[in-house]
């Protein structure tokens, strides 16, 4: 069992966990939530000893094997198959007892008994089978596991560090963003993996399906204090949810009775008959307190600019090939892009998808075959080291400043603002941000021309929950084209409409859904070939089912725009009515109240047009969400 009491700890003086305290039993899972900052890394930290408290306790059973992937990615001479062997240092100092012990001119027969019956009890000679099967599932297949470690990618040293960690089994396995480093593939095994994982489980995640699928109790980090939800992520919200419910009639009662008392007191305060129970009054009102506000967390937002409308198709690729010094990676690519498509591409890392990204981006050039873009078509490409581009010393103004440099300052602010980095944030130094703070303002820059095609390669790594909910509804009232690399399934399933398989060579329409591709990788898995989707799916009732999506949806936004556009024209038409009724000049002469008379009536009439166009524009967008989420 773990137990955390009253844990605190400062960082330069500033309090990162206040008291926090939890208990986790043996053989359970949790999931430890919070927003970027708020101490979940640090937390796990004073769980390994790493750091030290400033007071608290943290208590683990005696002899309570710990278990976190390091945080530097293995290196080195040695396969990820003797990597992760090694991280069993039990079966690894029993296997050099018994070679030492069997090279002995005089073997000591009972101890050498003792180590091979140990070896039998940890299952010591299946092991390699079990490490081969944890890195392949974590996409290293038989080449990839013997070859050196220095010659793996960073990426791929950390599948190896994780890995280990899984195959050394520790009582207590902590667990910090372990998909930051996967593709969809690999996120699906570990979440099977994981959902069996017979031991204590703390796992830091914002990977909400993750969690869904894995843990029992949901550990919620806030303020630097701690508390625990029965379920997963969604048993979290709305635990949350009905709580900040009662929290709000609570203090809706205890406004109500302040009021009532204030206008007791101020009623007979001075009247000598009722100077007692006023002042009675008085002091209850003292004991009750201000009213508190309800909880709300830091709103983030993600506002795409709205694109200018372009003729189908927006890019299409002819018979394209594709890749590096004259070897092909991707070829015999036939791929359209409309305006309104939303494609998430599917596939094992190595594959190629990055690759596909950059020729439609048209940072790479086709090998043979074609690349036909739309004229005026203009591309947001945001790739995965896209951050690298971020000055440490300049500002995020100064940032959008070097790309839009005909913008006034306003302009700048307000382009900001859609991404959630308003106010301070803006005049913040990049250094200072946090990781989801520069990926918004990578976000930013990427769409300081208002793409019509955006192209998204893992744009969650960094983002907490919130912000990654926040992208969905971003992304969905966006009037662009999306393709999307992610290894969050949730970004997939709410916000793509198509899916494109990368693999063999090319890439082609995948008919099925995301729960049919995880099923195919399972089967493959076991040993049971490529797999076929459910024979429930209906192809062809899919890819109707996707148009009239795609073309509802279309239809909604239109609307949504039109009556941003009207609320925009009258608030104009008013704004200039306020002006008119402002100037001095208005009310001098014989004509003045006729003047006035004439636009106090212009004023009653666009104030009454705003507010039904207020209530169109409602609708609109009321109706855009619903069909989002169906």
């Amino acid at each position: 069992m773990l137990r955390i009491e009253k844990l605190t700890y400062r960082i330069g003086g500033r309090i990162i966990i206040d008291g926090a305290s939890l208990t986790l039993a043996a053989g359970h899972r949790a999931a430890l939530v919070g927003s970027n900052g708020g101490g979940k890394t640090t937390l796990l930290r004073l769980i390994t000893g790493e750091l030290h408290p400033e007071s608290g306790d943290i208590v683990l059973a005696s002899n309570t094997r710990v278990g976190t992937v390091a945080q530097r990615a293995p290196s080195g001479e040695r396969s990820p198959l003797e990597f992760v062997l090694a991280a069993d240092s039990e079966r690894l100092a029993l296997l050099e007892e018994a070679e030492r012990l069997e090279s002995d001119a005089s073997p000591d027969g009972g101890r050498l008994a003792a180590v091979h019956e140990r070896l039998v009890a940890i299952g010591a000679h299946a092991a390699p089978a079990r490490a081969a099967s944890i890195l392949h599932g974590l996409g290293l297949d038989a080449e990839g596991q013997s070859r050196p470690l220095a010659t793996l990618s960073g990426g791929w040293r950390m599948r190896v560090a994780l890995a280990a960690v899984l195959f050394a089994q520790p009582d207590l396995l902590l667990l910090d963003e372990p998909t930051n480093h996967l593709d969809l593939e690999a996120s699906f095994w570990l979440g099977e993996f994981l959902a069996k994982w017979p031991r204590m489980l703390l796992l830091a995640s914002h990977d909400r399906s993750l969690i869904n699928q894995v843990v029992g109790e949901t550990i919620h980090l806030d303020g630097g204090r701690t508390k625990t939800y029965r379920g997963g992520f969604d048993a979290f919200l709305r635990a949350r949810r009905e709580a900040r419910e009662r929290e709000a009639a609570v203090q809706a009662n205890l406004a109500a009775r302040r009021k009532h008392m204030q206008a007791f007191v101020d009623r007979f305060r001075y009247q000598a008959n009722k100077a007692r129970q006023a002042q009675s009054r008085l002091k209850a009102l003292e004991r009750l307190g201000e009213p508190e506000a309800p909880i709300a967390d830091n709103e983030v937002v993600f506002t795409f600019p709205e694109p200018s409308e372009l003729a189908p198709p927006l890019l299409a690729l002819d018979g394209a090939g594709v890749g590096y010094d004259g070897t092909p990676v991707l070829s015999r690519l036939d791929l359209r892009i409309d305006m309104d498509d939303r494609i998430a591409l599917l596939g094992a890392n190595g594959n190629g998808k990055t690759t596909l990204m950059r020729l439609l981006a048209g940072r790479m050039p086709t090998m043979e075959g074609e690349r036909h873009p739309s004229r005026k078509l203009n591309v947001g490409y945001y790739a995965q080291d896209q951050e690298e581009v971020l000055l440490a010393e300049c500002t995020a103004n100064q940032h959008v400043a070097e790309r839009l440099p005909k913008a006034d300052e306003t302009a700048r602010r307000a382009h900001l603002g859609r991404f959630g980095l308003s106010g301070p944030l803006a005049d913040q130094l990049v250094s200072t941000l946090s990781g989801g703070e520069r990926v918004r303002l990578v976000l930013a820059l990427v769409c300081c021309e208002a793409p019509h095609l955006l192209l998204l390669d893992e744009p969650t790594n960094h983002l907490d929950i919130d912000a990654r909910e926040a992208l969905v509804e971003g992304l969905n009232a966006y009037a662009g084209a999306v393709v999307l690399i992610t290894h969050d399934r949730r970004l997939i399933e709410l916000c793509a409409e198509r899916l494109w398989l990368v693999a063999d060579g090319t890439c082609r329409a995948y008919d099925g859904d995301l729960d049919d591709y995880e099923q195919s990788l399972l089967e493959r898995r076991r040993g049971k070939g490529e797999g076929k989707a459910r024979a429930s799916v209906n192809k062809a009732e899919r890819r109707r089912d996707a148009a009239r999506r795609r073309d509802e949806t279309a239809s909604l936004r239109g609307a949504v725009v039109e009556a941003e556009r009207a609320l925009e024209t009258l608030a104009k038409e008013r704004d200039g009515v306020e002006a008119a009724v402002s100037d001095p000049m208005l009310y001098e002469g014989e004509d003045a109240a006729d003047r006035v008379a004439v636009l106090s009536r212009e004023r009653a009439r666009l104030d009454r047009a705003i507010a039904k166009a207020e209530v169109t524009w409602l609708e609109a967008q009321e109706a855009l969400e619903v069909q989002a989420t169906k």
